[in-house]
């Protein structure tokens, strides 16, 4: 079995293009199949048949994983059998007949723009850390792009000229993110007075360096957000994702194309997108007020 999916690994890697980070959270999937089908002694993946698979999703229930993370495994399953009968490996698929899970949708946590303010002034502009720390919160917001996204950015994927940036996203493709004002003010600050005093910054290609000059990790980047919104005052599980989610909630709250925002956040699918087009109680009333013949 490790075989096989070291061949589904490496299929994943090369002719799929998937990130890193999809990729481990794949194998670390496979595994725990792979370990509950050794506990019921079969050892290889053609003898699975369809109730192994009903009661493998019955013991991740009692596990108490939730829905959403037994259906992320049973995605990785199903990609597995089927990459495996594609190459001839397998000639049954145990999984035909067996329905996912139905994953919840949850509405997506934002924040509040007079807080947004409030969590972009908290860093102290006045030290070259300050200035880092500043244009990655602005950065974030400005183009709601995911935390991995942010840690790789080269130092000529910015143009500040004409106002873009080039993020490379899931599966290594490629798009283009408009800039805004504070957001450039921010990154020219960082860039002409705070990048040139960190240590080793010369050799460097990344835009976000750590104080010693190494590329931050998306670790740094998460802690980051997570400290500046404690010190802003902002209840709630903050993290880089959350600005992402109000990057894409302000713009369709004030009226931008869906079609758009999918552009700039990097979704092959609309569907993915139209999870941002709720609003708030605030807009809802706001519009009733002003539209509605009896209000």
């Amino acid at each position: 079995m490790d075989d096989f999916i070291e061949l589904f690994i490496n299929y994943l890697l090369v002719e799929c293009g998937l990130s890193r980070n999809t990729i481990l959270s794949y194998s670390h999937d496979l595994q725990i199949f792979t370990t509950f089908l050794i506990s019921k002694n079969i050892s290889d993946f053609d003898r699975v048949r369809p109730d192994t698979i009903t009661s493998f999703i019955i013991s991740e229930k009692k596990r108490g994983l939730s829905i959403n993370s037994i259906t992320r495994t049973m995605v990785a399953v199903r990609m597995l059998y089927k990459f495996l009968l594609s190459e001839g490996k397998l000639k049954t698929n145990p999984l035909t007949l067996i329905d996912s899970p139905k994953l919840w949708q949850r509405l997506p946590e934002f924040i509040s723009v007079h807080k947004i303010d409030d969590l972009l002034s908290v860093p102290d502009t006045k030290t070259k850390l300050g200035m880092r720390n500043k244009a990655i919160l602005e950065l974030l917001y400005a183009t709601g792009a995911r935390v991995s996204e942010v840690a790789a950015i080269q130092l000529e994927w910015i143009n500040l000229e004409y106002r873009y940036m080039r993020c490379r996203g899931k599966g290594s493709k490629e798009r283009i993110v408009p800039l805004g004002t504070k957001a450039i003010e921010a990154l020219q600050k960082y860039l002409t007075i705070a990048r040139p005093e960190i240590k080793n910054s010369k050799g460097s290609t990344y835009l976000f360096l750590s104080k010693s000059g190494r590329p931050l990790r998306r670790e740094n980047v998460w802690v980051l957000v997570k400290n500046c919104a404690l010190r802003a005052g902002i209840p709630g599980k903050v993290s880089p994702h959350t600005l992402r989610h109000s990057f894409a909630t302000h713009l369709l709250e004030n009226g931008a194309d869906l079609r758009v925002v999918q552009e700039m956040l990097g979704h092959v699918n609309v569907s993915t997108t139209q999870i941002y087009t709720h609003v708030g109680k605030h807009h809802l009333k706001a519009v009733h007020w002003q539209y509605h013949p009896r209000k």
